[in-house]
């Protein structure tokens, strides 16, 4: 993707950095997967909180990307259990 003009941050705190290294690994196997050459994603752990950061080329893919990126943590957090 050439020159991200936009970008966000999805920032997910946790009770404890194990459940933050699980939701991490699970949605990490997705960074690089996903087609599409009007957005970049990358994700960051940092003790209990993880960052997934998506750039995009234009509003509508930003838009999208952030959706899918919210739904691939949910089911993450779904997956790991309580």
């Amino acid at each position: 993707m050439a020159g991200a003009v936009h970008d966000a941050v999805l920032t997910f705190s946790y009770a404890d950095r194990d459940r933050a290294r699980i939701v991490e690994r699970s949605v990490g196997r997705e960074v690089g997967e996903i087609a599409g050459d009007r957005t970049r994603t990358t994700l960051h752990r940092d003790g209990a909180t993880v960052e997934v950061t998506v750039e995009a080329s234009d509003l509508v893919a930003l838009r999208a990307g952030l959706n899918t990126w919210a739904t691939l943590v949910a089911v993450a957090e779904r997956t790991a259990g309580p």
